[in-house]
């Protein structure tokens, strides 16, 4: 691969991992709303997960329709809980990931491999 595509190359990952830091910063701002903080972490992901638990365990809650809702209802929060995990891991390593593409772009441009 010659210099010129190396470059492209680089140009297009740092961009891509751009797209990976801008989403971690937006889901760190959210974070840093109290309303968010409110009503997805601690009402969702803390109450209404254990609502969610507990519920299985309540005699009228026995039904196999009732179940899987609850089971379902579970899920779904450990979804959301770790797409929002994975925002940040992948945010933490388009940054590291950013770095070594400026040096290697820096290492190209100065003739050195």
């Amino acid at each position: 691969m010659n210099s010129d595509m190396q470059l492209n190359s680089i140009e297009v990952s740092i961009k891509q991992a751009q797209i990976s830091i801008d989403k971690m910063d937006a889901f760190e701002r959210l974070t840093a709303n109290k309303d968010f903080t409110n009503i997805i972490l601690k009402g969702y992901f803390v109450e209404e997960a254990s609502r969610s638990v507990l519920s299985k365990a309540n005699p009228s809650m026995q039904g196999e329709i009732e179940q899987k809702d609850l089971e379902n209802s579970i899920i779904a929060i450990g979804y959301l809980k770790q797409y929002f995990i994975s925002l940040v891991q992948m945010g933490r390593l388009s940054k590291k990931a950013i770095e070594d593409d400026k040096l290697t772009r820096e290492e190209i441009l100065s003739g050195v491999e």
